[in-house]
């Protein structure tokens, strides 16, 4: 059985990055951000981050080798949307049982949901994840998965990263490995092109790569593969023949962009598609590389024309919202490229950037949030519930931009909160997305509800002094009084009949 161990030491040792190229052996094999320690994994096992990778591949079967809580956990944990397939939506798994574990029979109902799948639904391609459970029993799935091959006709590919090895975003990078040693090169296209690119580390949440890619298409640029936003297996095993890439996130694929640049001499630059100024500053620079590899240098021109026109429209539309959201204190707790990019879009409107957590940010991530924010007291590693409580319950921020994990403790301190992440319901890339996501901030600001959650409930009332209780003196002549209606006896009859006449 093949082991891990060695493929997760090539990806800590990851050169990739500028800061690490200057370190020695040691301190590069710890890689550009400290691994978690395993058993500790916050935020993701190793498992979840490989299949946050690889279930945006549409048109693939993923079969989970595992008892059913683990693909139960994991199933549909991403907000990425797809143009084409379902199939990625469905939820496939060899629900290991306690008796299939002590009579040795998990490889064997692998291989059998293998056929069952290729019988049912003939997909391009199965995906095959090892977890916990099967690794630590031993099941080879690499030998199933070439034997399954062999037999069916297909690539059955064996994607090994058991939770237990590390942190989602060490599963990340192994789903990135899985790509480049069973995928990634197996499929000549026919109609490769010098207009023809890769976007490294893009997942199409809500739907948003769907917004840039309309861009490229009127440059001419082809997306031979959007890994792994709405990606179909075929795209991805001819990605090889890609001119130039960008890598969106480079936390998550750093390896993969490296990696494809050494075998088969594809260029990348890091860039974003969050905010009007870095949308078009990467257009520039798909522009620029496939220029280097042989296209047409028309193409700087008719991208400067476009960036004119597109940023002239944005900026038109974002006009409303800048009295209204300028000079308001916004608190930024994500990590990752959102962490500089998103800081960089709010920016532009005039929002003040309180803080931004650089919890899974990279060495590089770090560098550019310094350089936007001036101050290096903006940048947080985490912050405690607490702490965060406080803060937004003294009101020192106007909203908070987070993941649904921290969305209970804003709306507890009765502060504006917006969904930034995965389970988010819209999109934000691109200059659309750039104003649709200042629209949404606005909404959450001015919505009416903070102004009554914020005033006191019933029961916590303090009365002012115009409301104040009498004094003493005022209650008796009260009781005097009252006590004086009360021993007054009724009328008799007859002086009510003599009344009425």
């Amino acid at each position: 059985m093949h082991s891990p161990t060695a493929k997760i030491q090539d990806v800590f040792d990851e050169p990739g990055c500028e800061i690490n190229r200057g370190k020695d052996d040691k301190a590069r094999k710890e890689g550009c951000s400290k691994p978690l320690t395993p058993g500790a994994a916050a935020g993701g096992c190793a498992f979840d981050g490989a299949k946050i990778v690889l279930q945006p591949i549409t048109d693939v079967a993923h079969l989970v080798h595992a008892p059913i809580g683990c693909e139960g956990n994991s199933w549909d944990n991403r907000g990425a949307a797809s143009s084409g397939s379902t199939l990625w939506r469905r939820s496939f798994t060899t629900d290991l049982t306690e008796l299939d574990v002590v009579m040795g029979q998990g490889e064997r109902k692998l291989f059998r949901a293998i056929c069952e799948i290729k019988e049912a639904h003939a997909p391009p391609a199965i995906f095959v994840y090892s977890t916990c459970v099967t690794a630590l029993i031993g099941d080879d799935i690499e030998a199933v998965c070439k034997r399954a091959a062999e037999k069916f006709g297909l690539p059955v590919v064996p994607i090994n990263a058991p939770g237990f090895v590390g942190s989602k975003n060490l599963g990340n990078k192994l789903a990135g490995e899985a790509l480049l040693d069973h995928v990634i090169g197996t499929v000549e296209p026919a109609d490769a092109g010098p207009y023809d690119i890769n976007v490294l580390g893009e997942f199409n949440l809500s739907g948003e790569f769907w917004l840039v890619k309309p861009l490229l298409d009127r440059l001419g640029i082809r997306v031979r593969a959007c890994i792994p936003g709405d990606a179909r297996y075929l795209d991805i095993a001819s990605a090889h023949r890609a001119r130039a890439a960008m890598l969106v996130c480079s936390t998550a694929l750093i390896n993969l962009a490296r990696k494809m640049e050494e075998r088969w001499g594809i260029p990348f630059f890091e860039g974003s598609f969050y905010g009007i100024s870095d949308t078009s500053e990467a257009l520039r620079q798909i522009a620029k590389l496939v220029v280097a590899k042989g296209a047409n240098p028309d193409i700087i021109k008719r991208t400067e024309a476009l960036i004119a026109e597109e940023e002239a429209i944005a900026w038109k539309k974002l006009v409303a919202y800048r009295p209204r959201l300028e000079g308001k204190r916004l608190l930024l707790n994500t990590g990752g490229v959102k962490s500089w990019s998103i800081v960089h879009a709010l920016m532009e409107i005039g929002v003040e950037i309180v803080g931004t957590s650089v919890k899974k940010s990279t060495v590089e991530d770090k560098e550019r949030i310094k350089q936007i924010l001036k101050d290096e007291g903006h940048m947080f590693e985490s912050m405690a519930p607490r702490e965060l409580y406080d803060m937004l319950s003294e009101q020192k921020v106007d909203i908070m931009l987070s993941g649904g994990r921290t969305q209970f403790i804003a709306l507890k301190a009765k502060t504006p909160w917006l969904d930034i992440n995965q389970e988010r319901h819209h999109p934000y890339a691109g200059y659309d997305g750039m104003v649709e996501l200042v629209r949404q901030i606005d909404l959450a600001i001015h919505n009416p509800i903070w102004c009554q959650v914020r005033e006191p409930a019933p029961w916590e009332y303090q009365p002012t002094v115009k409301e104040e209780l009498p004094d003493a003196q005022s209650k008796t002549e009260t009781a005097h009084a009252f006590a004086k209606v009360v021993t007054q006896q009724p009328p008799t009859a007859s002086a009510t009949l003599e009344e009425g006449r």
